[in-house]
């Protein structure tokens, strides 16, 4: 671990203190810049990323990029954070911000059982924005690039409204090596497996530790620098992954995106959800860390279903995938108990 890396897994970054509230006095502001200077300010923090190799002839700078795919066929998802609805400016600096765009993004295309070979993003922000949050912002986009050795390749700016700030990334892939075709969500078949890459509830915690008046501790740091193990998608596919998702939106409702698109019940086991809400429990109480488990989102992990016998070591067995039955069509159980997808989970139009 470098400097850089150190001081930015200490929470000691710079652009972030101070980052909220009104600029301070005679402190530059990205309409007082214009787009040139912005876009110079960027790009320094960018030079701190992932360089730029063979894969990216033409980066930054022009009109467009230009990438090199090797498989010959590109995965691409996008994402956007809004200033109010998905961070609040006093639990979260604009690092923070850049780090879990770019994760949120980059986690999607590890449940295809692809990575990252290049991002684009997009600034849309209140010209009264500090071009510190800027700099801030691109700080954490490159570390987390550098994290996963995926480049920013350009992206764009405009001027919004008073107050609004936006921010969104799309990310370009590709299959991992040794996966022929992507991991859909349709793939479940009765009898698999249901296993997660990791730890679920952690990001849940800590919004609920930080709405508490909580600020420091390992899941408030979870929830504002959400960082997983990218590869274990492309992991997950050679092992046989039958159908995978990111835990973006929460336990329940991510499953149930599963077994509605596969046409299964996935039956959650009951003594698993508990061995996951144990790290919680200390902090939350028993109720809250398994609402945490259940229902929190922009977790990241990954979610998949895989034959008998051929789970990943280091997965967690969380389940079964079973036929629907005659009086029972297609969703998530805990135990015998159906679970409502529209109870918990993150839903951007109804949270």
């Amino acid at each position: 671990m470098d400097a850089w890396e150190e001081r930015m897994a200490a929470g000691d970054d710079r652009a972030d203190q101070g980052a909220q509230g009104p600029p301070r006095p005679q402190e530059p502001r990205i309409g007082d810049v214009g787009e040139r200077g912005v876009l110079a300010e960027v790009f320094a923090a960018l030079a701190d990323g992932h360089p730029l190799d063979d894969r990216v002839p033409v980066g930054p700078g022009d009109d467009t990029a230009q990438l090199r795919v090797a498989g010959g066929a590109v995965l691409a998802t996008t994402d956007a954070m809004v200033r109010g609805h998905d961070w609040r400016d006093d639990w979260s600096g604009p690092t923070d911000v850049g780090v879990k765009l770019m994760t949120q993004n980059l986690a999607d295309l590890a449940a295809m059982g692809g990575f990252g070979t290049g991002v684009l993003v997009t600034l849309v922000a209140d010209p009264e924005l500090p071009l510190r949050w800027a700099r801030g912002l691109a700080e954490g986009l490159a570390w987390a690039g550098r994290r996963a050795g995926v480049p920013v390749l350009g992206g764009d700016l405009s001027a919004a409204p008073a107050g609004v700030v936006t921010v969104s990334v799309t990310a370009l892939g590709e299959l991992g090596p040794g996966v022929d075709a992507p991991v859909l969500r349709s793939g479940a078949r009765p009898g698999d497996v249901l296993a997660c890459s990791g730890p679920l509830g952690r990001s849940a915690a800590g919004l609920e530790l930080l709405a508490a008046g909580h600020r420091d501790g390992p899941w408030v740091d979870y929830h504002r620098r959400p960082l997983t193990d990218l590869s274990q998608g492309p992991r997950a596919a050679r092992s046989g992954a039958r159908a995978m998702i990111d835990v973006s939106d929460g336990l329940g409702r991510d499953a149930d995106r599963v077994a509605r698109a596969s046409g299964v019940l996935l039956v959650l086991d009951p003594a698993a959800v508990d061995r996951l809400a144990v790290a919680l429990t200390p902090a939350l109480g028993t109720e809250a860390a398994h609402r945490a488990v259940l229902g929190g989102g922009e977790e990241h992990e990954l979610l998949a279903t895989f034959p008998p016998g051929a789970v990943p070591s280091g997965w967690l067995e969380i389940g079964r995938a079973q036929e629907p039955g005659p009086h029972r069509h297609p969703g998530v159980l805990l135990g015998t108990e159906r679970l409502d997808p529209g109870r918990g989970g993150w839903d951007h139009f109804s949270c």
